[in-house]
C-alpha cells in the first residue's frame, strides 16, 4: 500500500531538518512510484546516490520520469483523476531549483493511490 502522508508536515520537517527529511522523503516517494508503475528503474536509496555523484543533475532527469511514472501507474491501477504527464513541469521546477515544490506535487499525486487497495509489486 501506499502510505498517505501529510503534505504540509513534510515540508516544514524537510525545512527545519535542512534536507535530511527530504532525503527519506525522496527515497520513499522514488520506491512508491516505482512500485505502482511496475517499471524497472533505480529504487530510492540508488536515485538518491545517483543525484549525490552528479551534484543533482540526476535529479532532473528523476523529476521528469516521475511525472511519467505517476501517469502510468494511474492508468495501471484505473484511478482517472491522477493527472497527466506532468514531468515537463517537474523537471521545469526542478532547474529553477524549486525541489521542495516537486516533492509536495508528486507527493500529492502519489497521496490519491493510498488507502484505494492498490498494491505495490
Amino acid at each position: 500500500m501506499v502510505r498517505e502522508r501529510n503534505v504540509a508536515m513534510c515540508a516544514i520537517l524537510t525545512v527545519i531538518t535542512f534536507g535530511i527529511y527530504g532525503i527519506y522523503w525522496f527515497v520513499c516517494m522514488t520506491d512508491e512510484a516505482l512500485g505502482l508503475s511496475q517499471e524497472r528503474g533505480a529504487d530510492g536509496i540508488l536515485a538518491f546516490i545517483f543525484n549525490f555523484i552528479t551534484l543533482g543533475l540526476y535529479g532532473w532527469y528523476w523529476a521528469y520520469k516521475m511525472g511519467e511514472r505517476l501517469e502510468i501507474a494511474g492508468q495501471r491501477n484505473n484511478i482517472p483523476y491522477v493527472s497527466g504527464d506532468n514531468g515537463a513541469l517537474y523537471l521545469i521546477l526542478n532547474v529553477l531549483g524549486l525541489s521542495l515544490v516537486t516533492y509536495i506535487l508528486i507527493q500529492m499525486e502519489l497521496n490519491k493511490f493510498s488507502g484505494r487497495g492498490v498494491r505495490q509489486f
